[in-house]
């Protein structure tokens, strides 16, 4: 029987800056009418490097193996909060984001080469840009979110990037439950 299993690869963030973003969902949503936005639970809060979905638990072991080879490559490198958007515009959000600023070439490099490993172990490319941010809701009625105040500050606290994690993800009705797979630590060959 073959099991599957649905995961990203992502990095988490510091509890400090997960408590900044929370907050900062919090200003977002006070003009905004409960339920028009499906806010980010905080324990989710992370920057998805690429979403794999539904896959064979066999192939856990090549992932893991090229995760561990890719980032032994990389020194670890730092990022920083950058302001608030929205996919695909602020006129018409179907999500909101926290941007990130700092080393972010390092970041898009990385991003790069794991989408280039994921496409050879047998993923589709990706489509769309790979765009750093960290969602902070998705919004389910874009006519009731006008009122969004953009202007909110984000504080630009910093994120040390050292490793990149590949991360099962249950859905559930609760939410989704996450469940780490694999850590590969940045500039480690072991």
């Amino acid at each position: 029987m073959n099991q599957n299993i649905r995961l990203f690869i992502a990095f988490e963030l510091p509890e400090a800056v997960k408590d900044v973003l929370t907050e900062t969902a919090i200003r977002l949503s006070k003009n905004v009418p409960d339920g028009a936005v499906r806010w980010v639970n905080r324990a989710q809060m992370h920057l998805t490097l690429r979403f794999l979905g539904e896959t064979a638990v066999a192939h856990l072991p090549a992932l893991q193996e090229q995760l561990t080879q890719l980032t032994a490559h990389y020194p670890a490198f730092r990022l920083r909060l950058n302001g608030v958007g929205a996919f695909p515009n602020r006129q018409r959000p179907r999500v909101v984001w926290a941007g990130l600023a700092g080393e972010v070439a390092a970041l898009q490099a990385l991003q790069a080469e794991l989408e280039e490993r994921v496409v050879k172990l047998g993923w589709s490319r990706e489509q769309r840009p790979f765009t750093p941010h960290v969602t902070l809701g998705r919004v389910k009625d874009a006519g009731r979110v006008q009122a969004l105040d953009w202007s909110v500050g984000l504080a630009e606290l910093g994120v040390l990037v050292t490793a990149v994690k590949l991360v099962q993800s249950e859905l559930r009705p609760s939410g989704p439950v996450y469940t780490v797979r694999h850590v590969a630590y940045l500039g480690r060959v072991d």
